[in-house]
């Protein structure tokens, strides 16, 4: 059974110090799961939520859980917060950590403007050692467990680490298009379960965009009026892993479907996979409320994992904001008065 304890630290000394952030297929809804500088972009109150179970085939199982609200205080700055939690079944592990975001805009010229946002919270991380069954717990004569061990091993690992986190990131757009970068964990917090250890937590890199193709002008488009089609991209990088995920979504104004594609661009051993998973996305709109679903289908050797299921939901208030200056620039572009966001 100290065989036991010895594979259990081994595995969360290498999760601690190779751990991936919990990653969204559909980031394209929720951006702020990627980057602080689109808080507070949709110039409105603006709220939403997703839950991602991930391998749901037995102890592999893994449940993510992500929600944030943020608003516009002025022309200028958004504010926000958002939580987020995760529990690994196997391990028991428990990751929570709760962040305010701010943001900043500045118009470049009629078409392009620059957001500036920035991070900062409190994490939180849980397993209880307390658990584990060692050998010397156990009576061979009779099976009974005695609640002690005398294994100093234990004592040298904490139940709780709390940790401060910040991130910081930047994001260009105009009414079709958008891309920025975002940087998590700069700081570098320690997340070591040893009581004097040190495991810094990897910075976590993203450069995300997308374009919007608009059909509503196009006498040759055989999609209904008012759609678009959405190319959009997601390269991701944290310590020794990367991943890239592309795909395409048509909104045809109440629904979307498309599909997003996970690669590994960069192979770190012979085994790797450039194409990892096949990702059907679904979306409905119903008045102020966004609704939806993506299927994770893998394609790796990694086994069969019943793939990974994510739900969002998205609610962004109809009364925008008449003063801000995107607006008046459309207004002015325009020459004329009442000219609606999209």
């Amino acid at each position: 059974m100290k065989s036991k304890l010895i594979i259990v630290l081994l595995l969360i000394c290498s999760f601690q110090a190779k751990a991936q952030d919990p990653i969204f297929t559909q980031y394209y809804l929720l951006p702020e799961t990627l980057n602080p500088a689109y808080t507070g972009i949709s110039n409105t109150w603006n709220a939403g939520f997703v839950h991602r179970r991930q391998w749901p085939d037995g102890n592999r199982k893994m449940d993510t859980q992500f929600a944030y609200v943020n608003t516009i205080v002025s022309d200028e700055v958004g504010l926000g917060m958002t939580v987020l939690n995760q529990n690994e079944v196997f391990t028991n592990l428990n990751y929570f950590k709760i962040n305010t975001a701010i943001s900043y805009k500045v118009n470049i010229n009629y078409e392009w403007r620059v957001r500036f946002g920035l991070e900062t919270g409190f994490g939180r991380k849980d397993y209880n050692f307390q658990n584990l069954l060692l050998e010397d717990q156990i009576n061979s004569n009779t099976g009974a467990i005695n609640p002690t061990t005398s294994d100093p091993s234990v004592g040298d690992y904490r139940n709780k680490i709390n940790f401060f986190d910040v991130a910081a990131g930047i994001e260009f757009d105009q009414e079709n298009a958008w891309i920025g970068l975002s940087v998590k964990h700069l700081n570098r917090p320690n997340v070591a379960f040893r009581e004097f250890g040190n495991v810094p937590l990897d910075m976590f890199l993203s450069v995300h965009g997308g374009y919007y193709v608009d059909f509503a002008n196009s006498p040759r488009s055989i999609l209904p009026e008012n759609s678009t089609l959405l190319l959009t991209a997601n390269y991701m990088r944290q310590g020794q892993y990367n991943r890239l995920d592309v795909g395409t979504i048509v909104d045809f104004t109440r629904f979307g479907l498309g599909v997003i594609v996970a690669t590994n661009p960069e192979g770190k051993s012979e085994n790797s996979h450039l194409v990892t998973s096949v990702n059907p996305v679904l979306s409905f709109k119903a008045s102020e409320f966004t609704f939806g679903y993506s299927y994770d289908w893998n394609v790796s050797k990694l086994g069969r994992t019943q793939g990974i299921h994510e739900i969002t939901l998205i609610w962004q208030s109809s009364r925008r904001c008449d003063s801000c200056d995107d607006y008046r620039l459309k207004l002015k572009r325009n020459g004329e008065e009442g000219y609606p966001l999209r």
